[in-house]
């Protein structure tokens, strides 16, 4: 499960919306659907999510001496939790919760 989710997106503008409205920022796996990325962060971090909003940010071609490509592609979800609820971005957290839900790291 914890593969689905790849990190969280720290800019300032994710700290403004994290301070005044309770939403987290991640990138996430392009296949989630907005009902699997709300169960998949109640199951990882026992939050209450009260809405998901995605959206896919357009590639960015990169270049690396005479090769050229592009940035793999990935969704971000941005998430509101019920007031008082945060999520911990400590990693031994998320590792002690994954093995009480079953699932191997």
């Amino acid at each position: 499960m914890i593969d689905l989710v790849k990190y969280p997106v720290i800019t300032e503008k994710t700290y403004l919306s994290l301070y005044k409205n309770r939403q987290y920022t991640f990138d996430i796996d392009k296949r989630l659907t907005k009902i699997q990325i709300k169960k998949l962060f109640s199951a990882l971090f026992n939050v209450n999510v009260v809405a998901v909003n995605t959206h896919i940010p357009p590639r960015k071609q990169i270049r690396v001496g005479i090769a050229q490509g592009f940035r793999p592609t990935y969704k971000r979800a941005i998430i509101t939790l019920k007031e008082g609820e945060s999520i911990n971005y400590n990693i031994s957290n998320i590792s002690t919760v994954q093995n009480n839900t079953g699932t191997s790291a």
